[in-house]
């Protein structure tokens, strides 16, 4: 019984990562292993997966220093690697004490693997059909609508990465199983019994609608189904965006006056939603009060800012842009920064210069603009490269050599807009 079972998740895995990334499978990929059971499990389903296909793994911990015993369990994983034969990197991450400690953890480790990941397109994680039936829950609990109640998608793209999840369809359980008649090894953390955790009282509660007919496996299945649904929204959303949007080559995004005319207020909110998060960088939608604020005065004829944005009207059309209040303070420059979370400075001088937003003091070192610059309040977000009091570049407005700063995000919106 447990030899069948092993085999069958072989083949889910094989199968889910053939549907993810194959057959044309690149020649290395990462995994983000923390030790726990549904990471080793991942962990051991990929190296078998490994000898059959060809593919090299490369391994990497994220140690988020919360825990006395996280340095102990990355060494754990270190050791299981080498005996597998593949390389391992443990990262340590550092709280900085604001903000929510477990999100700011989330978004540190995704930051950690992608600058780790080198030249490396994708990387596994482990989240599995429980994961998204508790999620599931927390966001029911919150009163979301279908894009929060949707299942996390099997891909998605994470600042130049591609992060998988081949193991959705599985469960918790059944993974432990497989690695328990293989023998394998893994810890449990100690804060997947603490209470004081949303998602461990929701694991809890599971148990009990399970009863009930409302175990993972069906819950999973409703959020896989709503992310059907999600996604047939947000065709409907892009079929809107190709009449009415247009998306500056400065980072802005345009709406024709007439933008919200024949659409329906949900539609009109979800492009909103999608273009606030592609012009901030924002990980997050915004508050659903706060955006139908904004919506409601967009269609009466007027503006405002939200979550780090701007939008007025300007030539007869809606402009959405970066918020000058809100973008990232004066960086150093040095090989491979990242400015604002949205753009890379690709100018290969960088002795003493620094990289800034605009501002009216950059405004005022500005000639003459090109026809096609932004606006004024537009343009104070811009980057540009800066020895010290000097302006030396801003792409946006024709000053210095031109293709000193790219957007991170360099596809088109339409594609953000089906993606996020």
């Amino acid at each position: 019984m447990g030899a069948s079972k092993t085999v069958n998740l072989d083949q889910r895995f094989a199968e889910a990562m053939g549907q993810l990334i194959g057959p044309g499978f690149p020649s290395e990929i990462g995994l983000a292993v923390s030790g726990g059971g549904d990471s080793m499990a991942m962990l051991t389903l990929a190296h078998n997966w490994s000898h059959v296909w060809g593919v090299r793994l490369r391994v990497v911990t994220v140690d988020h220093g919360l825990r006395p015993e996280s340095a102990d369990e990355a060494a754990m994983v270190a050791r299981e690697c080498a005996e597998l034969g593949w390389p391992h990197t443990t990262l340590r991450w550092h709280w900085d004490g604001t903000g929510n400690k477990m999100d700011a953890a989330r978004r540190g480790r995704l930051a950690l693997i992608d600058a780790w990941r080198g030249s490396l397109s994708h990387v596994l994680m482990a989240h599995t059909r429980d994961d998204v039936a508790e999620t599931f829950l927390m966001r029911l609990a919150r009163g979301s609508g279908v894009d929060g109640l949707s299942a996390m998608s099997a891909r998605r793209h994470v600042g130049g990465m591609q992060i998988l999840r081949p193991c959705l369809e599985m469960g918790r359980a059944e993974l432990r199983h497989y690695l328990t008649v293989l023998k394998g090894r893994w810890v449990e953390d100690p804060s997947n019994d603490d209470p004081a955790y949303g998602r461990v009282r929701m694991r809890r509660l599971l148990a009990d609608l399970q009863a009930e007919g409302l175990g993972a496996e069906t819950l999973a299945d409703t959020a896989a189904r709503l992310r059907d649904d999600r996604l047939a929204l947000a065709m409907r959303a892009a079929t809107i965006w190709d009449g009415v949007g247009t998306q500056t080559g400065w980072g802005g995004l345009t709406l024709a006056p007439d933008w919200h005319e024949q659409v329906e207020p949900a539609t009109q909110r979800r492009l909103l939603s999608a273009m606030l998060r592609f012009v901030s960088g924002a990980d997050y939608a915004p508050r659903a009060e706060a955006l139908e604020g904004l919506r409601d005065r967009l269609v009466s004829g007027g503006g405002g800012t939200l979550h780090g944005c701007e939008v007025i009207h300007h030539r007869g059309r809606v402009l959405m842009f970066r918020e000058a209040a809100a973008v990232a303070e004066a960086t150093a420059i040095a090989p491979g920064i990242t400015w604002d979370g949205r753009w890379h400075v690709t100018t290969p001088d960088h002795a003493g210069r620094t990289i800034r937003a605009l501002g009216e003091d950059g405004w005022r070192q500005v000639a003459e603009t090109p026809p096609c610059a932004p606006p004024f309040r537009a343009a104070l977000s811009l980057p540009s490269i800066w020895q010290d009091d000097t302006l030396l570049a801003c792409d946006a407005l024709g000053v210095g050599p031109g293709n000193t700063a790219r957007l991170c995000r360099a596809g088109v919106f339409r594609d953000f807009l089906l993606s996020h």
